[in-house]
């Protein structure tokens, strides 16, 4: 597929989807969004990629937040940014997800990070939420995940004070996993995909799901259900059992279960 506001690559295990607007410091407007989501719902759809690396265009940032371009002037869903789309599909996808930080994360730049299952940055990257200094907030990603990653006492500081932090804080108090000197970003980050694409695809996928389902509510204990716990039940001894002795009206070899 064809994307004018990302660059979607694949290179062995790993695919690598980049926000191209650099001019603008790779701020996600409404086409992005939708394209990342699209390009992730593509990726759930196939399997010769194990792990995805988002990362951003250029040297300077990684992304700076959002912009609403072109949208109607409504209350309803065709006036809103649609970054929940994008949050959503990265917690939805079966694959983990690396954040390769190349610069400044700011403000939804820096809650699309936190959203990533892992985060390795450039020394020189900044890490900033800015809402409040211009009337806005994130009251669901931003908050929650924030809050999970360095504690409330910190969440809430870094959301009422707005502090720039450096990639060393940043990994100090455990908002992102790796700093690697600027020139290292790129060849760490391979690095770092490939170790994790060596491990058990549909173990990573369970766990992952595990520890988004305590925010997803019902939706996320069913994600976890249904792609995941039952996909693995259906296919053991016991309910192959189960279904052939209901078949042939017999009563099951419980012998097979618990195998």
């Amino acid at each position: 597929m064809a994307y004018e506001e990302i660059l979607y690559a694949e290179d062995g295990p790993v695919g690598t989807i980049t926000l191209n607007r650099p001019e603008d410091g790779n701020m996600f407007t409404p086409r992005m969004c939708h394209e990342i989501r699209d390009c992730i719902n593509d990726i759930r759809r196939e399997t010769r990629t194990r792990v995805i690396v988002l990362t951003g265009a250029g040297e300077r940032f990684f992304c700076i937040g959002g912009r609403k371009e072109g949208m109607e002037k409504t209350t309803l869903y065709a006036g809103t940014l649609p970054t929940l789309e994008m949050y959503e599909s990265i917690d939805r996808l079966q694959k983990p997800v690396i954040a390769s930080v190349n610069g400044f994360a700011v403000g939804g730049g820096n809650v699309l990070q936190m959203v990533c299952d892992l985060t390795i940055a450039k020394e020189s990257a900044v890490f900033r939420q800015v809402g409040p200094m211009m009337g806005s907030f994130d009251a669901g990603y931003g908050t929650w995940y924030l809050e999970d990653l360095v504690g409330k006492k910190r969440a809430k500081d870094i959301w009422y004070r707005n502090p720039k932090m450096s990639a060393a804080e940043a990994l100090q108090m455990g908002l992102i996993n790796k700093v690697v000197p600027d020139a290292e970003l790129q060849t760490a980050t391979r690095a770092m995909a490939l170790e994790v694409a060596e491990r058990g695809a549909f173990a990573l996928a369970s766990v992952k799901a595990a520890f988004n389902a305590r925010h997803g509510g019902v939706a996320g204990l069913a994600r976890m259900a249904h792609d995941l716990l039952l996909r693995g039940y259906l296919e053991s001894e016991e309910s192959q059992e189960l279904s052939q002795s209901f078949g042939e009206r017999r009563k099951p070899d419980t012998d097979k279960f618990g195998h």
